[in-house]
Parts: C-alpha cells; sequence; structure tokens
C-alpha cells in the first residue's frame, strides 16, 4: 500500500510549488494566504513520509494506529481552519477570540480521535469518538453560521466565494469520521484495503484541493484585505 503514501507526498510537492508560482504573482491576495497554502501540503508530505517508510505506526489491540496521521492533522486542520477564517475575514481584523476558540475544538476533535484509536476498550472508542464528533459540530456551526454573516456583510462577492469553499471543506471534513467509523479503527466494515486510498484522497481534496479553489476565489476578487498595506476596501467602508 505504500505506492498510495507516495502518490500523495507527490501530490502536496506538486501542491505545495503550485502555491508558490502563484505567490510571485499574488493578484491582491496577501502573503500569509500563499505561505499557509504551501505550509499545509509540506507538513503532510513529510507525515506521510513517515507513514510510508514503516514510521509513526504502531499496533495496538491488533490493529494498527497510524500515529503519523494524527500529527499531520493537528497541524494541518488548524492551518485550513485558519484559511477559511482568514477568508471569512478578507476585509476585516480577526476575532482573536472566536479563533482561538475554534482552534481548541480543533484540536480537541483530532486529539478524541487519537484516544478512540488507541482504545482497546469499546466504550472508550466510542465516548472519545463522540467528543471528537461534537466538536467538529461545533466547528461546522461557526463555520455557517457566525463566519459566513461575516463574510456576506462584507460583500455578496465574498460572501459568495465563502460559501463555495466552507461548503466544499465541510464535505470534506465530514467524510473523515465517517471514513474511521467504517474503517479498522471503527466498526471494521472496510478494511485497509479502500481505508487507506480513502485516507489519501480525502486529504489530497481537502488539503492541496481546498488551497487551490480557496486562493483561486481570492484571486478573483482581487483585493488586498485591511492590515497589509491597503486601504480598507472601500465597499465596505461606505457599508459601515
Amino acid at each position: 500500500m505504500d505506492i498510495w503514501y507516495f502518490l500523495y507526498i507527490g501530490f502536496m510537492i506538486a501542491g505545495a510549488v503550485l502555491f508558490y508560482v502563484w505567490s510571485r504573482d499574488p493578484k491582491g491576495v496577501p502573503p500569509d494566504e500563499y505561505l499557509v497554502a504551501i505550509l499545509i501540503p509540506i507538513w503532510s508530505a513529510l507525515a506521510y513520509t513517515a507513514m510510508a517508510t514503516g514510521q509513526g505506526i504502531i499496533e495496538v489491540g491488533g490493529r494498527e494506529v497510524y500515529l503519523a496521521r494524527y500529527i499531520d492533522w493537528v497541524v494541518t486542520t488548524p492551518m485550513l481552519l485558519w484559511a477559511l477564517f482568514s477568508t471569512a475575514y478578507f476585509y476585516r481584523p480577526f476575532e482573536k477570540t472566536l479563533f482561538a476558540g475554534l482552534l481548541a475544538a480543533d484540536v480537541i476533535m483530532i486529539l478524541s480521535g487519537l484516544m478512540a484509536d488507541l482504545s482497546t476498550d469499546e466504550t472508550h472508542k466510542w465516548l472519545w469518538f463522540s467528543v471528537g464528533v461534537a466538536a467538529l459540530v461545533i466547528l461546522i456551526a461557526t463555520v455557517w453560521g457566525k463566519m459566513r454573516r461575516v463574510a456576506y456583510a462584507q460583500t455578496a462577492e465574498l460572501g459568495a466565494a465563502y460559501t463555495k469553499v466552507a461548503a466544499f471543506l465541510t464535505a470534506l471534513w465530514i467524510l473523515y469520521p465517517l471514513i474511521w467509523f467504517l474503517a479498522p479503527s471503527g466498526t471494521g466494515a472496510i478494511g485497509t484495503t479502500l481505508s487507506i486510498p480513502l485516507l489519501v484522497v480525502v486529504p489530497i481534496l481537502s488539503k492541496v484541493g481546498f488551497s487551490m479553489f480557496d486562493l483561486y476565489e481570492l484571486r478573483k476578487i482581487g483585493r488586498v484585505r485591511p492590515g497589509h498595506g491597503m486601504p480598507r476596501d472601500p465597499l465596505v467602508s461606505e457599508a459601515r
């Protein structure tokens, strides 16, 4: 199954190169957007390199637990969340408290999944799984509640762009616990022959795919948000 990991690594490297090339002609998108988009696949490629070489994998209760995958997720999902949050607040300064709360929910979600994976007791496993799902629900509710309202309050164009990329990422994030539930870590309804490819394809889409989509939409808007050496967008200023 190592071929899947090497395929993944290739996509991550290609994504990082693409985002670097785009950053040379930013089209009004702030440099931090490109930096995060580049760092996500680089970190993820390193984690999958560990798995491809047989590292970051332990055996618990007769099944394999991919620690490297959680090390990947606990770093890259906050960065993906930052990218989405940054899109929602494209013309506004971050609400740091709100983002900190979302970041905490995100980390709880990932670490709860790890604890569930490490559990040999079924009750403990599903308890931790439920905690992770609850944290995901909180994230999704905020993404489609407060963050979407903030995006539309700035411009209709930004609101529409945010809605599209949020829908894309939300759908993919929902797939993660669903795959976990069906995989050997959960019910075992599907084996590693299917779960490993799924956990290669879905992360490719949620990392490189999302960043491509998000940057593409922001590059179409082609304006720099406040705090990056450019004045506040006049439409937003007038609306306030």
